[in-house]
């Protein structure tokens, strides 16, 4: 870990609960300046308040925003430039899912998933780079996900928006690669957040089938990835089941993987 105060200032998206809110937590102590973005305006303020009486040294703000609105992701840019600030750590933690077969989804959800997890993500990259090349370097941390490792039937178009988010943190990361500006794709598999419970449908089961052993605590999420950060890592599964699991899947050919996930649709 650097020094104590090594970010001017730190952006963080659904930052309202789950891992965003653990991010901000963590991430506090760290920055001069902590810029927490979400849709549910009285959970950002409380955690302000309660980031604010623990670290008084930091000042916090609140911007409450939907990532599924492009015109309103503009203004998010707006509103910082208004503030004098420039972001020099992001971390892209906001997503969305939709669990069941594609052919019964609806295409609303469909298109607000892939607006929030791939537009509005690539969107910030590209609007807080600028500033993080010249104030001479920065950090980039983009939540995806296990599922990005391997098409899941069922979370279709989720997986792939995920293997998007890690592609391209990869290939991001490789271009920034000499300029100060570590680029870090956390894949963490499932953890107990409120993300289930708004990717399961009305009619699906109250919670996504995931077996309990691969359950990752948010604390561990978030040290494992600030850790891989730190560490110029390029990607991080976090818990060693998980890290394991992913291993796996990566020596596995194709057809095998094909046949597997077939076999445990409904299973992940």
């Amino acid at each position: 870990m650097q020094s104590e105060r090594q970010y001017r200032c730190a952006l963080v998206t659904g930052a309202s609960s789950g891992l965003g809110e653990e991010y901000a937590r963590r991430i506090a102590p760290l920055c001069s300046v902590l810029v927490l973005v979400a849709r549910r305006k009285e959970l950002l303020d409380s955690l302000a308040a309660e980031i604010s009486s623990q670290q008084p040294d930091t000042e916090v703000h609140c911007i409450t925003i939907d990532l599924t609105n492009s015109n309103e992701v503009v203004s998010l840019f707006e509103m910082l430039s208004a503030m004098a600030l420039s972001p020099d750590l992001l971390v892209n933690n906001a997503g969305m899912g939709d669990y069941g077969s594609f052919d019964t989804s609806e295409w609303h959800k469909i298109n607000a998933m892939m607006q929030v997890n791939v537009t509005a993500l690539t969107h910030l990259c590209h609007g807080v780079l600028p500033g993080m090349l010249s104030q001479g370097g920065g950090a980039i941390i983009n939540v995806s996900s296990l599922a990005s490792t391997l098409p899941i039937p069922d979370f279709a178009v989720y997986a792939a928006t995920k293997a998007y988010v890690t592609s391209f943190s990869e290939a991001l990361r490789l271009e920034l690669k000499d300029r100060n500006i570590p680029v870090l794709a956390v894949c963490p598999g499932p953890v107990h957040t409120g993300f289930g419970k708004v990717a399961t449908r009305e009619e699906s089961a109250e919670a996504l089938p995931s077996r309990e052993g691969f359950y990752v605590t948010r604390e561990q999420v978030v040290s494992d990835s600030l850790r891989a950060l730190h560490a110029g890592k390029a990607r991080v599964y976090p818990g060693w089941k998980i890290a394991f699991l992913a291993g796996a899947i990566s020596l596995l050919p194709m057809a095998i993987l094909r046949r597997a996930s077939l076999r445990r649709r409904g299973k992940i």
